[in-house]
């Protein structure tokens, strides 16, 4: 599912090729009766105005303008965010087909469930009707500390917690704790305030790096989980191997040796 990381480089697709362009036709795809997707009169909302700015917070991209409306994606599963240009016809599987005067259009494709577009007033009043925990860049330190250290779950299920924190899922939380040297089965509250702290401090590195590649994770370091994410691959950072357990219903994959 994507994260933050993913959210952010859909997010700056947007920016970089649909803002500023007025808004012709808000359509729907074929096979949309499994997801949530915004219906004719709120669709309408969104025909002669343009999007001029965008947002992200944990995994939901938002675009719109100072005044409204705005429109919020939540990929779910596998959704994505394709811009392309007239005459191209859309790609398989697209929900929601957004038409640009000129040729440019925009389109929400998701091949499965979970995913959802929904026609807004504001990014920060959906974001507290949502209950959404702070974004996983913004919480500070002490804001993390508290958060995490009064938490009785597992440490990974706890990181995944969208009203605690938003934006890290199953794969980024199995990175942190991978790059932080911690078993996903550690109970949070558990954890010393300086190995909390030093754990916000590697997530923070850990997202930002992806970010910076645009998750792309070709382009992640050589010793990062990701990049051999399966049980028995060999750990790139002690030489051990790397295994998987479910924790809180997800699987976790992690380093039987350098993870304690």
């Amino acid at each position: 599912m994507p994260e933050l990381p993913e959210n952010e480089a859909q997010r700056l697709t947007i920016e970089r090729e649909c803002l500023n362009r007025t808004i012709e036709k808000v359509e729907l795809g074929d096979d949309t009766s499994y997801i949530e997707l915004p219906g004719d009169n709120e669709r309408q909302r969104l025909v002669g105005h343009q999007f001029t700015q965008t947002r992200r917070h944990g995994k939901n991209i938002f675009a719109g303008s100072k005044t409204g409306p705005w429109m919020t994606v939540h990929l779910g599963m596998t959704g994505w965010l394709i811009p392309f240009d007239a005459p191209d016809d859309p790609p398989d599987h697209t929900k929601l087909l957004i038409t640009f005067e000129g040729d440019r259009r925009l389109a929400f494709r998701c091949p499965r469930k979970l995913g959802h577009v929904r026609i807004i007033d504001d990014p920060d009043g959906y974001i507290e009707n949502e209950g959404l925990g702070p974004d996983a860049l913004d919480l500070a330190r002490d804001g993390f500390i508290a958060t995490f250290g009064n938490t009785r779950s597992a440490i990974k299920s706890a990181l995944m917690k969208q009203d605690k924190m938003a934006g890290v899922g199953n794969l980024w939380s199995d990175e942190t704790l991978f790059q932080a040297g911690l078993h996903p089965e550690r109970r949070a509250n558990d954890l010393s305030e300086d190995c909390l702290a030093d754990l916000r401090t590697t997530m923070r590195r850990v997202l930002h790096q992806g970010v910076k590649v645009e998750a792309d994770y070709k382009e992640l370091p050589h010793d990062y989980l990701i990049r051999h994410r399966e049980k028995g691959a060999e750990c790139r950072r002690c030489g051990g191997e790397i295994t998987s357990a479910k924790v809180g219903g997800r699987t976790a994959y992690f380093c039987s040796s350098h993870q304690k």
